[in-house]
This record gives C-alpha cells, structure tokens and sequence, in this order.
C-alpha cells in the first residue's frame, strides 16, 4: 500500500518543477505521486533530468472520478494547470502568478476530497502572486484560509538526524510578521492553542505519546524577571502552565541563545519559538537541504522544502539544484500519512 502524494511543482522560473518532478521520479516505487503543473513546462523538463521519464497527462476533472494512478508502469501523471506566459529559468513573470495559486486550489480540494493522502508544496515566488493582483503572505496561511482553519502552526524538523537526540523540531508561535507586530500577536490564548496543536498533531501525525514541548521566551534572557520585558511574566509563562493543566509536557520559558544545546534537546520533541527569526536560523543552521516544513492543525497533510524558489540555481540550467529537501518532504508526508491512517493501511484498502 503506497500512500498518494501531491506535489505542486512551485514557481515555474525556479527551482520547483526540477526537484518536483526528479523526487517523484526516484520515489514512484515508495508512493503514488501526482505533479500537479504545466504539463508542457514539465514535458521539456523530464529528458533533461532522465530520458526514462514518461507523463502522463490527467485534465483536472479526473479528480473528481478516481484516484492517483500507479506510477510503477514509468507514467507518471500530471494534473495540468496551464501557464499563460511562457517560462524563461530565474525571470519572474506576474503573468503566471495566478496559474502557481491555481495549483494549491488544486491539491487543497484533491486533499480535502480524499484522492490522495498529502500535499508537498514547491517554493513559489510571493512576490509574484501579489503583482498578479492577489494579497498573499505565504503557503501556510493561505492553506489555512482556504480549509477553513482559524490557527495553524508552522514547524519545521530536521528529517535527517540521527543517533540517540530526538529530530530536531521548531515550531513558530507567530510566522510571517514585521518584527514590530510579534509582541502584540503573542497572547495566552493564542499560545495556548498553538500547543493545544502541536501536542495533537505530534500524538496522531507523528506517533509521539506524549510529546516534550520546550517554550522559548521573546525577549534577551526571557527577560531578566521582568527587567527586560514582561511578555514571558504577564503571558508566556501562565500558557505554559495552562498547557501543563491540561496534560500537555511544556516547560519554559527559556532564554533562546541557551535553549538549543544537547542537555536541553537531548529530552525535548519540539521547540516551540516565539517568532521566525529567534528558531529557524538554528533549525536552517543544522538541517538546511534536508530540512522539511510542516503546517500543523490543517485537516489535511501538508509538507514542504525548507528553502526558496532559488532562482539564480535555476538560471544556470537543469542539474544544479539540490532535491534533498524535497525528497525528505515527500518522504515524511508520507510517513505521516502511514501514521494518520494507520487501520487502513493496515489493511491494504486502497484510495
């Protein structure tokens, strides 16, 4: 039983349809991957990456009469959402900016039918979108828009460590926010809520029992008691013990320049950081290229890579970019599916 992933291939100009497209190539024996993107564009791409390589061609309105095909045959299917403008590698071009959302829609209503069991996002290009004429901060907040869901919560792991420490996971209590706004969008309740998910979803999506939660604080030295800001007094701290009321295993706040070491990791499932530049540079720092982004509280699974549409890498031509990332992406989407779903596959059933 092979579980069917949907991977949106991302700005057409960057490095997403190459590492797309290569990923589901190596992995089609491991899952049932489904491209979803210009069919053309991709069409040019393959015998660059692998002469073997061969598409096949599924108009969108498949998805509504039947599930992913296998693609052990050497075919593997694309959903095609056509490009405007044609693709020049490291230009940006707004023309195409709203063929990259109608990929999501794509994938968001596939997940949310059930024809197949996780998405994989490509980087896209927000700027992009937003010269097209659409208001648009990032894929985590515009999955949660589109599925309906009032909080989520980026984490990001590193899928490749080893050894006796747990993976490495950060989790982001704010995400794609001015510096200046993260005080005021911290809040008990929204901190409350944000371990509330990451307790659910590492129990059912990850198969931890009882998850261990280390909270950072927002300011130098989680305030100094107060003398150096009172947001881990006044707020950080009473979540946490809300959220220790309620059975979850959170502690803190700890200073964030000493909250990444070994003695504190070594017993710790995730790291939960106040806002995105106080975790990430860490978890980037040690996992970049194999590092995975999860969105947590979606109804659906949603991984993706931990970098950029690196548009410099893919000016310079099929072969240069590295597939690392996304390979761990559709790898763990896969693997959370497996543990969501565990009596199904369990018993075989098909989608």
């Amino acid at each position: 039983m092979k579980p069917a992933i949907a991977i949106t291939i991302g700005e057409p100009a960057g490095v997403g349809p190459e590492i797309s497209l290569a990923t589901a190539w190596l992995l089609r024996n491991e899952i049932r991957p489904l491209l979803i993107g210009d069919f053309t564009l991709l069409s040019k791409l393959a015998p660059q990456i692998d002469p073997d390589i061969r598409l096949r061609f599924i108009p969108q309105p498949h998805l509504l009469f039947g599930g992913v095909p296998d693609a052990a045959d050497g075919l593997l299917p694309v959903v095609d959402c056509p490009l405007p403008a044609p693709v020049v590698a490291g230009k940006l071009d707004a023309r195409n900016g709203l063929a990259v959302l109608e990929t999501l829609d794509v994938a968001i209503e596939g997940a949310q039918g059930g024809w197949f069991d996780a998405i994989v996002t490509a980087p896209l290009q927000k700027s992009t979108i937003n010269d097209a004429g659409v208001a648009f901060t990032g894929h985590t907040e515009y999955l949660a828009e589109k599925t309906n869901t009032p909080q989520v919560v980026m984490m990001l792991m590193d899928a490749a460590s080893g050894g006796n420490m747990p993976p490495l996971r950060v989790a982001l209590a704010t995400t794609h926010l001015p510096l200046k706004d993260v005080p005021a969008a911290i809040t008990i309740d929204g901190l409350s809520k944000t371990l509330d998910l990451i307790q659910h979803d590492l129990r059912t999506r990850f198969g931890l029992g009882q998850p261990r939660i280390l909270v950072a604080g927002l300011n130098p030295h989680a305030g100094e008691g107060g003398y150096l800001g009172r947001e881990e007094i006044d707020v950080i701290a009473p979540a946490i013990e809300s959220a220790r009321q309620r059975g979850i295993d959170a502690s803190g706040p700890y200073p964030a320049d000493t909250l990444f070491q070994p003695r504190l990791l070594n017993n710790a499932d995730c790291v939960l950081a106040m806002y995105h530049d106080q975790g990430l540079p860490v978890l980037k720092y040690v996992s970049f290229g194999h590092g995975v982004n999860v969105t947590l509280g979606l109804p659906i699974i949603r991984t993706s890579v931990d970098h950029g549409t690196a548009l410099d890498i893919a000016a310079q031509g099929v072969g240069h970019a590295e597939r690392g990332s996304m390979l761990a992406a559709v790898r763990l989407a896969a693997q959370m599916a497996r543990l969501s779903q565990p009596s199904r596959y369990a018993t075989g059933k098909d989608t």
